[in-house]
């Protein structure tokens, strides 16, 4: 694996788990892949389970880190080619990208969207000029479109608490949205879907998406999935509601109206299977989820968190076996 942006970069989603949770089982047994590699993690906005659980990740397999707010730390960077720089920009990405790839054998990258074009954010322009210029294996940790890690936690998680019934039925996931005060970007959302829809076909689960009128998201994303617009009907026998804000895709970046009763809360609880309930965090409690959910034994937002760190484990051990 010399990149990793999507589940399209997995060939086998249930192989995948299985090695993240091996490497849960034992840790440190691949500490000799890392020696002597470096990891450079570089973060262009806000980061909390991102950050730790990828750095502690490669210290399990011994590699040395190194962490950069390039945005706060490093000089603004151009992006635009044959441009005179003669701004406020001092450094193209072409040298700051290359550069970064002599100091670093893997790199890893976070870089939200600005919700102002889709045609820019949803091209990745920024990203994938990144990955050409440094020349070295890239990890994704969170880009205009896709959470690609934060994702196969979520699938790990599931997998690992899914009970097994005599019938051999699928748990019913449901990605349900939720209000915010703000505009956020549709990267979570979007990662999550593809890869319920991946594991979907591959027999892993059922997956259905609740969101109101004018929430859909890019059809790319959703192949498989079943739409629902009624959040109650929607959760009808789920097993699995991963809880989520995302803006409109069809009209880019914008918080449209929506009717009321949107937030899950042990109410709603009552329509599903007893369901357990994720969430990516960080949430805004009462608002996105209620209280009584997270602090409640439904809630599985701590353990999916604590499996940010063997998604990332597994992801920069299948790089380092490359190198």
């Amino acid at each position: 694996m010399k990149l990793f942006t999507s589940v399209h970069d997995v060939p086998s989603i249930k192989q995948f788990v299985t090695d993240a949770l091996a490497l849960k089982a034992n840790p440190y047994a691949h500490q000799d892949l890392g020696k002597n590699k470096t990891l450079g993690l570089v973060f262009m906005n806000p980061s909390l389970r991102t950050r730790l659980s990828t750095q502690k990740a490669a210290l399990n397999l011994g590699m040395n880190v190194m962490v950069m707010n390039l945005d706060k730390e490093g000089w603004a960077l151009e992006t635009q080619d044959g441009v005179v720089m003669n701004g406020t920009t001092v450094e193209h990405i072409r040298e700051a990208a290359a550069v970064m790839g002599q100091y670093c054998d893997i790199l890893g990258l976070r870089s939200f969207p600005k919700l102002n074009n889709r045609e820019e954010d949803y091209s990745e322009d920024f990203f994938n000029k990144f990955v050409k210029y440094c020349a070295v294996p890239v990890v994704s940790l969170e880009s205009a479109t896709r959470h690609p890690l934060q994702s196969f936690a979520d699938i790990i998680t599931i997998h690992e608490t899914w009970t097994k019934k005599p019938d051999g039925a699928k748990p019913k996931v449901v990605l349900a949205w939720a209000p915010h005060v703000k505009a956020l970007p549709q990267a979570v959302p979007n990662s999550f879907a593809e890869w319920m829809c991946k594991a979907q076909a591959e027999g892993m689960v059922d997956f259905t998406i609740a969101q109101p009128e004018g929430y859909e998201l890019a059809d790319e994303f959703t192949p498989g999935a079943n739409i629902q617009y009624n959040l109650e009907e929607a959760l009808a026998g789920a097993d699995y509601v991963y809880v989520k804000n995302w803006s409109s895709y069809k009209e880019y970046g914008k918080v449209l109206t929506y009717p009321d009763g949107w937030m899950m809360n042990n109410e709603k609880l009552k329509f599903t299977n007893d369901a357990k309930v994720m969430h990516c965090l960080p949430v805004r409690r009462d608002l996105e989820l209620s209280s009584e959910i997270l602090d409640g034994p439904n809630s599985l937002v701590i353990h999916e968190a604590g499996n940010r760190l063997w998604a990332a484990q597994a992801v920069i051990k299948a790089m380092l076996e490359e190198l």
